[in-house]
């Protein structure tokens, strides 16, 4: 809502005439002090609201201590998690197994498209 200077003027006089001169300077002094009473009120919110978030962001930066596996889990070994697609299944791996990482799988190489070759009953 915009009022502009004329539109203030109006309200000013539409006041004078309705009150008269002698209410208008205690009616200013409680529109005064409801402004600043609400001014008051909409900061102390603002600062708890931000208060607040402040703490959350802390509980979310806290580091928690590493949690225990559960009861009858099995320990993944440092050679699956480096390499989970090169990695036996955990029944056939033996007993033993040395710490040193799979060898990487050789790349194959790209065909060039005119070099597929398609078989089936519609080709």
């Amino acid at each position: 809502m915009n009022l502009g200077f004329p539109e203030m003027i109006f309200l000013f006089l539409l006041a004078l005439i309705i009150f008269g001169p002698k209410k208008m300077p205690e009616i200013g002094r409680q529109i005064g002090k409801a402004l600043n009473e609400f001014k008051r009120a909409s900061n102390e919110f603002k600062a708890q609201i931000e208060h607040e978030i402040n703490q959350l962001e802390v509980q979310e930066h806290q580091i928690l201590p590493p949690s225990q596996p559960p009861i009858g889990s099995v320990p993944v070994a440092q050679s699956q998690a480096a390499h989970p697609l090169q990695a036996e299944p955990a029944a056939a791996q033996p007993e033993t197994q040395s710490s040193e990482p799979l060898p990487p799988q050789p790349e194959r190489a790209a065909l060039p498209e005119s070099s597929v070759v398609v078989e089936g009953p519609n080709a």
